[in-house]
């Protein structure tokens, strides 16, 4: 053969590998940097592991264990972990954009600068955990247990939050424009420095004297509210 085909040949061949991406191996140990794209990984027990870095793109974790597994700076977009168990993992800087997470459990989870763009979070239960400069516009958190949750400095906008226990969260100037709060539960919670929270939002929400508003807006004739169920959050 001619050097000058077999060379062409060679750089072909080059381009290929190249151009053509990678398999995940779904048999691969949980490691940092783990390549788990779309692998089904139902009911499976992974508490404990470090997946920081690791590429979980619609990888389906339906009812696993996940909890304290490190998942810092992880691409999960479009994952699955429906009713999967995250309590006191570590997701902060994790790209979780519309992945579905309904009644999983992220109780004390560390999610700090978090994307959770239109991710959902129906029901879940996030109670003391860190949601600090997250993004969560647009998230789907109808009924989500948020009872003490930080949400220091993340971005809210349009998030749907009905009927959310927010009891003694604390905002600090995260942005609310537009958010859904219709029943939600504010009992205890400090919105004192929240930005765009307009009147017309804590319609309906449930309040009393330790609700801190910010300047300018006024408890609804909703508040005061005695329970959670009064306010028929639990329905």
């Amino acid at each position: 053969m001619p050097h000058h085909v077999k060379a062409l040949l060679t750089a072909l061949l080059l381009v290929v590998a190249v151009a053509t991406p990678a398999v995940a191996d779904c048999s691969d140990r949980p490691k940092a940097g783990v390549d788990w794209t779309n692998c089904p990984l139902l009911n499976k027990k992974l508490s404990g592991n470090n997946f920081r870095g690791a590429v979980l793109a619609g990888t389906n974790f339906t009812n696993s264990d996940l909890s304290r597994s490190d998942f810092t700076g992880a691409n999960l977009t479009g994952a699955y972990l429906i009713r999967s168990l995250l309590v006191d993992a570590i997701l902060a800087s994790a790209d979780l954009t519309k992945a579905m997470m309904s009644r999983a459990d992220l109780t004390h989870a560390n999610l700090r600068g978090a994307i959770l763009v239109k991710t959902e979070l129906l029901r879940a239960d996030l109670t003391g955990a860190t949601l600090a400069g997250s993004n969560l516009e647009k998230a789907e958190l109808g009924r989500a247990l948020l009872r003490d949750v930080d949400f220091a400095g993340a971005k809210l906008n349009g998030a749907y939050m009905a009927r959310a226990d927010l009891r003694g969260a604390q905002f600090g100037d995260a942005v609310l424009t537009g958010a859904d709060l219709n029943r939600a539960d504010l009992r205890g919670a400090d919105l004192a420095k929240v930005q765009g929270l307009e009147q017309a939002q804590l319609a309906g929400t449930c309040g009393d004297d330790t609700t801190r508003l910010p300047d300018g807006l006024v408890p609804p004739d909703s508040w005061p509210c005695a329970s959670r169920e009064d306010n028929d959050l639990d329905d």
